[in-house]
């Protein structure tokens, strides 16, 4: 189809923008990468095209005549009045992104799949509330001496578009994108509107922090006004900026002159600001206060929760402050409720470890064991493995210290030690309660491991946690609770080590062939290079904020308790044995499991020898 229409059109647009043309498979109306904003177009509905956004999407999509008609149908049935592109959607005939490519085209509208988001001035939000461009899937992202342009989803919905003409006093401009992209390009603009925490510092004039300031729960961080207090406003914005930059924790360090802020991202800690050291106690009393924690007691340790939002997101904070030297060190550890709990097939588990762990945790009986340090990813584990098996016909029963997510189907308790209930008590009381399969949060004491030893010996499946380097030396550390070698062999399927790896940025990542030191680091599985291009850390972009890499990913070690480990079990009780003839048996390691990932370019060399080097095998 013709562009020749559009010249003029085209020619306004940011720069290498095509728009116009039919979108079909051959032309992109997007830029591969997102333009500067350096100019607009000059109105915001210019020619339409004269063809039906249906005689479009036939030309321009896999769509046919008949799926096309059977839609009209279902529209003119319809009470709720969808439109024609919502139906076809929702019965999988078109994708969301044809349907915008489609809609933009028969507009005459420029369509974008990413927005340049560092580019947008936050100064252009100032004057509009956040759930405004929630509510409405819309964004300013640019303007000039006379427009403005402004992100949509829904070109056709013109009434917000008219509220923000009216809001901002200036002629309106539209650019199509996908509600996700709009989505989250909005929190990422509000958040560098808020995020003026070394503003605030500079503001801070130690004012004594009152019971009366607390922090509205259903509010969103971003929605902060100026005139708060700037001790309010410096840890909501710390919050908002460790879930901007996806922390797992928050370190709040006093020392002698200054407060050091930290954010542990991907499992590293990374310094992110200092404070006066004269702001010490206010800052931990707000923290305590949003944590309903006693601001009078600074001489115990104290433990809370938090519950905020930020960016739209439910944030679950577990807050621990512990007096030292120099004042009261916090740590806040950060969840990310709205993300849900991951699948089995989510968790990044080798294929031939997948298909053994997958048939014991299948099983109707025994103790299931996931060992590893705190936050090597053990609870995410377990909740992957109990969805897998929940059906409506078994009984799950958890106790854990805290419920993490939610689990449809589930019943889930959660110890409350203030009151006296522990593990040990609380899975007495899930005995009575007719389960099939129970999972313990953590087995910490000989107490609870006993109890969980029995129920797996008297018809229950029981999962739980341990602390442990490896899984050989699970073994070992249940018979430090006093659990007797025969009963582990009995009670005991299989255990499971879990740690997590950094994943490298997929954007800035560097190709390499491997030298003959890597192919020596890989050991017998330098076969599987054959020829392939490893990856190292790039430089950093923007994707990772300049750190190499983004995410993490799990590397598993499955120890299985067939009839051979159980006689060495019984005739050994020595760590090094019992991995030893795990090995001879056909377990991988973490130290291979993490190799394995590097090899398919997931994470580093040195990113996977150094999260696994208490795994060498010397022996």
């Amino acid at each position: 189809m013709s562009t020749s229409a559009n010249e003029k059109t085209s020619a306004a647009l940011p720069h290498d923008t095509e728009v116009g043309g039919a979108p079909d498979a051959g032309q992109a109306t997007d830029t591969a990468s997102p333009p500067k904003w350096r100019s607009l177009p000059t109105a915001p509905f210019r020619k339409i095209q004269r063809k039906s956004l249906g005689e479009i999407l036939l030309e321009s999509t896999a769509i046919t005549e008949e799926q096309l008609s059977e839609a009209l149908k279902s529209q003119e049935m319809d009470l709720k009045h969808q439109k024609i592109g919502q139906i076809l959607i929702k019965k999988e005939y078109l994708s969301e992104e044809e349907m915008l490519r489609s809609l933009a085209f028969q507009l005459s509208l420029p369509y974008y799949d990413r927005l340049p988001v560092n580019d947008i001035d936050p100064s252009l939000v100032e004057n509009i509330p956040i759930q405004f461009c929630r509510d409405n899937q819309l964004l300013p992202i640019a303007r000039d001496e006379f427009n403005v342009g402004v992100a949509v989803s829904d070109p056709l919905n013109i009434f917000p578009i008219d509220d923000l003409r009216l809001i901002l006093s200036t002629n309106i401009n539209l650019i199509v994108c996908s509600p996700t992209v709009i989505q989250n390009s909005i929190n990422r603009v509000y958040e560098r509107s808020n995020d003026a925490s070394q503003k605030v510092i500079e503001e801070l004039n130690v004012p004594e922090v009152g019971e009366d300031d607390s922090l509205e729960q259903t509010r969103d961080l971003l929605e902060s006004s100026d005139d708060e207090k700037p001790i309010i406003r410096l840890v909501n914005g710390l919050l908002a900026r460790a879930v901007k930059e996806r922390a797992s924790d928050i370190h709040i360090e006093p020392y002698e002159n200054d407060i050091i802020v930290r954010f542990r991202v991907d499992g590293s800690l990374q310094d992110k600001m200092q404070v006066p050291k004269r702001h010490s106690g206010s800052l931990a009393s707000r923290i305590k206060i949003i944590g309903k924690l006693n601001i009078a007691e600074k001489r115990v340790p104290q433990d809370g929760r938090i519950s905020i939002r930020v960016a739209g997101k439910d944030i679950d904070v577990r807050l621990s402050v512990l007096p030292t030297a120099y004042g009261e060190r916090i740590v806040m550890r950060l969840l990310d409720k709205s993300s849900g709990a991951k699948s089995l097939k989510q968790m990044n588990i080798a294929d031939e470890v997948h298909s053994i762990w997958t048939a014991l945790i299948e099983k109707k009986h025994g103790i299931i064991l996931v060992t590893g340090p705190t936050g090597s990813g053990k609870t995410t584990l377990l909740y992957a493995s109990m969805m897998h098996i929940n059906t409506s016909d078994i009984n799950i029963l958890t106790i854990e210290d805290p419920i993490e997510y939610q689990l449809a189907g589930v019943g889930q308790m959660e110890v409350k030690e203030k009151i006296g209930l522990n593990f040990s008590d609380g899975l007495r009381s899930i005995l009575r309660q007719d389960p099939d399969v129970i999972m313990i949060g953590e087995i910490r004491d000989a107490e609870t491991a006993s109890i969980a030893v029995q129920s797996s010996l008297t018809g229950h499946l029981v999962f739980s946690t341990l602390h442990t380097n490896d899984a050989a030396a699970t073994v070992t550390r249940l018979m430090d609770f006093d659990i007797q070698p025969f009963q582990i062999t009995s009670a005991l399927l299989g255990v499971m080590a879990t740690r997590l790896v950094r994943k490298l940025c997929q954007s800035c990542r560097e190709a390499y062939t491997p030298t003959k030191q890597d192919l020596k680091t890989l050991g017998h599985l330098a076969e599987r290079v054959d020829g392939r291009k490893l990856y190292r850390a790039g430089p950093g972009c923007d994707q990772c904020f300049n750190q190499s890499y983004r995410d993490r990913l799990g590397i598993h070690e499955l120890l299985v308790i067939d009839d051979k480990m159980r006689q060495t079990i019984i005739e050994h009780q020595d760590a090094k044995i019992i991995k030893k003839a795990a090995l001879e048996n056909g377990m991988i390691t973490l130290r291979d499991s993490a190799l394995a990932k590097a090899i398919d370019g997931l994470t580093s060399l040195d990113e996977a020898i150094q999260r696994t080097q208490t795994d060498r095998i010397d022996d």
